[in-house]
């Protein structure tokens, strides 16, 4: 009996936890730190290529729309959620006694290794999230400009004109990557929209401008093909950033180091 019971628990120590997500930037640390089996479920945002980095993987996975219904009934041991997850389902998982991982907004890198560790440390895999970052550090080194090179002037530009300020994860990326944010010369903090007509009046060097949907559009998007974009194309030079590059850090910064990279070779290429 007593050799059953050591071996039971011996089972119990090493069965990983089972992890949901409800956000679509910790999706794409979880199914980089985790097994397979312990993912019972994405959030439901992971399948979107507007807002996700692991769109075409998230195929694969189970998803959930985060109803506190729904995530109770697939008995997760550890749930990760953000500020603006369902507030429903968050006090629900706490009644329960549901663990439930809790994560803010990186600003910066710094920040970001420390939510990346936190999810290997809740998965049981710590080395995975090592792993990771080391990963994420060498494409960070790869996007950085020869030294003593001329930072670009850049400007974010997403649907309805949204641009990302500096002191966000997004504006430390341009730093590495040799732009200079100049979202303050419009008004901009952190977060905020910059008009079309403020645009044209005094268009930055470099628009990193997200792409509208092909197929149909939405009105903000249509905002990134305006037309009048045209009359500044000599003052201006447009590269291409997606959207889903904009909010996540984790794997995602791999991508977001890659195209800041191509994107000042883009410019500089174009004025030589």
């Amino acid at each position: 009996m007593a050799a059953g019971l050591t071996a039971g628990s011996a089972r119990a120590a090493a069965r990983k936890p089972r992890i949901v997500s409800l956000n679509p930037c910790l999706d794409g640390v979880l199914v980089e730190v985790a097994d397979r089996d312990q993912i019972a479920a994405l959030s439901h945002y992971a399948r979107d290529p507007q807002q996700s980095s692991i769109a075409e993987r998230a195929k694969t996975y189970p998803i959930t729309y985060e109803s506190a219904e729904e995530v109770i009934a697939l008995r997760p041991d550890v749930v990760l959620s953000a500020a603006h997850s369902s507030p429903a389902t968050r006090a629900a998982l706490k009644r329960l006694g549901v663990r439930a991982e809790l994560f803010k907004v990186p600003n910066s890198w710094v920040e970001n290794q420390a939510d990346i560790r936190r999810i290997a440390d809740a998965a049981g895999h710590p080395e995975r999230g090592e792993a990771l970052i080391a990963r994420i550090d060498r494409a960070l080194a790869a996007s950085a400009p020869p030294r003593g090179s001329k930072p670009l002037e850049a400007l974010v530009f997403q649907p309805n004109g949204f641009a990302a300020g500096e002191g966000t994860l997004v504006d430390e990326m341009m730093k590495r990557a040799g732009f200079v944010n100049v979202a303050s010369r419009y008004g901009l903090k952190k977060w905020g929209n910059v008009s079309l007509e403020r645009l044209l009046d005094d268009p930055p060097q470099v628009l990193l401008a997200g792409q509208a949907r092909p197929d149909a559009p939405t009105w903000a998007e249509r905002m990134l093909n305006h037309p009048a974009l045209t009359s500044v194309s000599h003052r201006m030079t447009r590269a291409v950033f997606p959207e889903r590059l904009l909010y996540c850090g984790g794997p995602t910064l791999i991508d977001t180091a890659a195209t800041l990279a191509a994107a000042r070779r883009q410019v500089l290429k174009a004025h030589a």
